[in-house]
């Protein structure tokens, strides 16, 4: 019994001891493996990837795992540029071309697939993935290559189309369809690959609607001056892109300080005659004129029922000019402001009216105070490298907006009074020397846009500081 009564004393030890180890253990399930980052191979292609003679019009490419193929229209290059689309069709890991187009004779054919293939689970996309073909011997093997800039600004929109025209005519880009066509990369340049030799016509526009045309010139377009000739060494192009028209702007109604136009309790808009200032929290620049801009143009403007006073007697102010510009929105009061200094504007109800017959409901005045001399820095930059012969202008930007344009006749520049902030520099090449940025004309006269160069440094005005700096202006971008 004593035996026995052991036995089964050590058997409830060794059950305990068990039942703690596996309650306290963790369970870890298998590890997985690294993450999958590598895009889908193209195992196995019907015909062969880089096959001549090829005279049929369906194509069969294999991958080593499930794909996914998006947005073919918007991706697939197809060089020579097709009529008709080819029709494209995926399932499981396999991708299936149908080309609805008659091929030509003795010439190669790319299909760059651009983005839109990629691994079902973890979407790599397998970037610019080509199939060629030749329906002849051999394969054509030239290239062109090249860089789309913005001409007003020198910036990049990756979303224009590179195309290559046979034909020389100013209007086949309107008409035709392009015999070859490239992307921009974010860097805005661009490649083509297996062309012909012989003479082509380089263009870049905004392909809106995917017709393959240029129908907007309030859209960007860029042209090369002369026919390429492919199959001599050419070294990359630039082309300059440019809106020829800008674009109708919508605008917002808003009065003094810039309020929206509001209605009133019936529901009926607001007949008020309402403008906006460029004051800034009722605070004046002291370089600036005051200007206040309509939304609608003016029929009729008095400016003898237009008072202009300082100081809180409101003393009278004779000195000054008010301008009316041609569009009739905007007029402008030119006045040699004294600092930190209190003046009133005031605007008889009858002083104008708009070409819809608002006016004032009563009397309004505008009363401001202008800026201090400490509120501004002094700036002087020293340029190295600043070419005098192409009449350059300084443009300092922020937020892609021009807040100062000065031609330049000497590698210095200086002001005594410069509004504070963070500025990029750009170099306008102004060809006219109007001081101001043209667009191009293509059409009948092939003129090129005027050239703007941003700078790579950047420089912060500090108020109430001499602001000291050296740029080099060769060094852009």
């Amino acid at each position: 019994m004593k035996k026995v009564f052991l036995f089964l004393l050590l058997a409830i030890l060794i059950g305990q001891q068990f039942t703690m180890v596996t309650g306290c253990a963790n369970i870890i399930p298998p590890a997985g493996g690294p993450k999958d980052t590598i895009p889908p191979v193209l195992i196995k292609s019907t015909p062969p990837d880089s096959s001549k003679n090829f005279h049929g019009n369906h194509i069969t490419m294999v991958f080593d795992e499930f794909i996914d193929v998006q947005s073919p229209r918007e991706n697939l290059i197809v060089s020579p540029v097709y009529k008709n689309f080819p029709d494209v069709t995926y399932k499981l890991n396999t991708l299936s071309v149908k080309l609805r187009d008659s091929l030509e004779p003795n010439t190669t054919y790319t299909l760059n697939f651009g983005k839109a293939v990629r691994d079902i689970n973890e979407g790599n996309i397998l970037k610019d993935f080509t199939y060629i073909f030749s329906t002849g011997n051999s394969f054509d093997s030239l290239e062109l290559k090249g860089k789309v800039i913005l001409a007003e600004d020198g910036k990049i929109d990756s979303t224009l189309t590179v195309a290559l025209y046979r034909n020389g005519a100013d209007t086949a880009v309107m008409k035709e369809r392009p015999r070859y066509i490239a992307r921009l990369d974010g860097k805005g340049n661009f490649i083509f690959k297996n062309l012909p030799a012989g003479n082509f016509y380089l263009y870049a526009f905004k392909d809106a609607g995917g017709s393959l045309r240029f129908t907007d010139t309030t859209q960007l377009f860029a042209f090369l001056g002369e026919p390429v000739v492919t199959g001599k060494e050419n070294e990359p192009f630039t082309l300059y892109a440019f809106a020829s028209k800008k674009a109708a702007a919508t605008s917002t109604v808003a009065g003094a300080g810039g309020l929206t136009m509001k209605k009133n309790a019936g529901g009926k808009a607001d007949q008020r005659l309402r403008f906006q200032s460029n004051l800034e929290n009722n605070k004046m620049d002291l370089l600036q004129p005051l200007t206040l801009t309509f939304d609608v143009p003016l029929r009729s403007y008095d400016s003898s029922k237009i008072s202009f006073s300082t100081d809180s007697a409101f003393i009278t102010v004779n000195d000054y000019t008010l301008i009316k510009d041609s569009t009739d929105k905007k007029l402008e009061l030119d006045y040699s402001w004294k600092q930190n200094t209190l003046y009133h504007l005031i605007l008889d109800k009858d002083f104008a009216e708009d070409t819809t017959g608002k006016k004032l409901l009563k009397t309004d005045t505008l009363s401001f105070t202008t800026k201090r001399l400490e509120d501004y820095g002094k700036l002087s930059i020293r340029f190295k490298n600043l070419d005098l012969s192409k009449n350059p202008v300084l443009l300092f930007v922020q937020s892609d907006a021009i807040k100062g344009s000065y031609p330049l006749s000497s590698p210095e520049f200086s002001k005594n009074l410069f509004i504070p902030g963070e500025y990029e520099l750009r170099i306008l090449d102004d060809t006219n020397k109007n001081g101001k940025w043209d667009p191009g004309e293509f059409f009948g006269k092939h003129l090129q846009p005027e050239i703007v160069r941003p700078l790579s440094r950047k420089i912060t005005v500090k108020r109430d500081f001499e602001n000291e700096f050296d740029i080099d202006a060769s060094s852009t971008q």
